[in-house]
Parts: structure tokens; sequence; C-alpha cells
């Protein structure tokens, strides 16, 4: 299983905003483009999703930027998950339609896989926010330290 970058960059928001709340600071959008260099009008799609969620808080102008919707210890990894991805279909008998698949009357894969998402979004679930981030927080200058930058092309939204 692989999550999209969409819920990839989505996770990264909601832990910058926490870190610069532990510093007392603002994130903005254009400081997490340019310390995760994604494109700022995808970020911004991004960010939009998650205030429209509750998980984020945006304000205009001076002194403006993000801020958490709720603390971090409030937001649960596998709620963020769910509601970022757009599709847990692992293998086609997971779909509605009808499968095509000849080993189907006898074939246990779909069971085992359903299992290991459920197991899956239970670690997930028993995962906050709150528990990504370092007790100690680093200096905003440090924040890079604390990320990595994808070396793929940078997809379409919600791909």
């Amino acid at each position: 299983m692989r999550l999209t970058y969409w819920t990839d960059y989505s996770l990264r928001v909601l832990m910058y905003c926490a870190q610069c709340e532990s510093q007392e600071s603002v994130a903005t959008i254009q400081a997490i483009a340019d310390q995760h260099d994604i494109s700022k009008s995808h970020l911004t799609k991004i960010v939009m999703t998650l205030a429209a969620d509750g998980y984020l808080l945006t304000s205009r102008g001076r002194g403006g930027g993000l801020r958490l919707g709720r603390p971090a210890a409030q937001i649960v990894l596998g709620e963020v998950v769910r509601k970022t991805e757009t599709d847990f279909q692992m293998v086609e008998c997971f779909g509605e339609g009808p499968s095509h698949c000849a080993l189907l009357p006898s074939c246990h894969l779909k069971q085992v896989l359903a299992e290991a998402l459920e197991a899956f979004f239970a670690k997930l679930d028993g995962i906050t926010l709150a528990d990504l981030m370092d007790a100690t927080p680093a200096p905003l200058g440090q924040l890079q330290a604390l990320t990595f930058k994808p070396k793929a092309a940078k997809p379409s939204p919600r791909s």
C-alpha cells in the first residue's frame, strides 16, 4: 500500500503547524512550500481541504497564517489518512462491481488484505499528531532537518 502525495503533504502541513505552535509562531503556506519544495498552489488546495475538515484554522493579513484547528493530541492519524486518501481498493476484488478473477471462489487474498488494512488503520488510530512531534522543539531555522524532500516529480493533486 502506498499513500498519495496528497496525504503525505497533508501530514507534513499538520506536523509543520504543530512544530510552529510549540514555538509559539505561525506557519504560512509560503514557508511550508519553501521548506518541502511543494508548489504553493498545490499546497493551498491541501490547506483549504484541511481547514474545511477542521484540522487547520487560517487567517489572512499581517500576522495571519495557519494554526491547528484543535490540539495536536486530538488529531488522530487514522482519521486524517481516511479523509485524505481516496481509494483503499488494494486489488480488483475489493471493488463493488463484478470481479473477473478466476481464483475468486477459493481465494483468500481479499480477506487477508482486508485484515492487513484493518491492522494498518488500528495502528494509525492509536497515534496522534502530538505523538509524532519531538517534545523538544527545534528552532524554526532547523525545521528542514526534520523533513525530507521527495526525489520524484510532483504529481497532480490526489494522485
